[in-house]
């Protein structure tokens, strides 16, 4: 029964992928794009935690934890779940129209930048909700940039992004 439903996924995987792939977006779609997923190879998180750091008040150590450990567990589980899964990459499939980025490692499932964003999301966002729309915000930027770029299917970045949200809720909850 499983089988079924992967197999149902990947051809909506690959349908998707194959129209994002020959779209021209916008120029400043492009460059929204581009940015946020050079935001999300690290930047923007640790723009966000020195903001934190600066202004976030008494709790603000302990949102930081809670947002590093959703980070770092995300960090091994993805790494894990890449070797363990092996799925090829939008852009290793068939060549992207406009994007030339070099992907970070040769791996689709599950999204890496993704389950970041939401772990850094979520668990920032218990803390300080009136952060959320900001935060979720640069969170599906980067789940959007990914797929957009041709680094992940849409079922890469689902997954990352549930795995992300389930993360940063766990950390924030076991810490306070």
């Amino acid at each position: 029964m499983a089988i079924p439903v992967v197999r149902m996924i990947e051809a909506g995987d690959h349908r998707l992928m194959r129209r994002v792939n020959r779209w021209r977006a916008p120029r400043w779609l492009r460059l929204w794009m581009l940015a946020a997923t050079r935001g999300g190879d690290g930047w923007l998180w640790y723009l966000m935690a020195l903001f934190v750091a600066l202004f976030g008040g008494v709790e603000r150590f302990q949102a930081l934890a809670a947002a590093a450990i959703a980070t770092a567990l995300g960090i091994g589980l993805f790494l894990k779940m890449k070797r363990a899964c092996r799925r090829k990459r939008p852009c290793a499939l068939e060549p992207h129209c406009w994007a030339t980025l070099l992907p970070p490692d040769q791996f689709s499932f599950p999204s890496g930048h993704t389950i970041t964003a939401f772990a850094v999301t979520v668990s920032l966002g218990t803390y300080y909700p009136a952060m959320l729309p900001g935060l979720f915000f640069c969170a599906i930027s980067v789940a959007l940039s990914r797929i957009l770029l041709g680094m992940h299917f849409l079922s890469d970045v689902i997954a990352g992004g549930l795995i992300g949200a389930l993360l940063g809720y766990g950390a924030a909850a076991l810490l306070r």
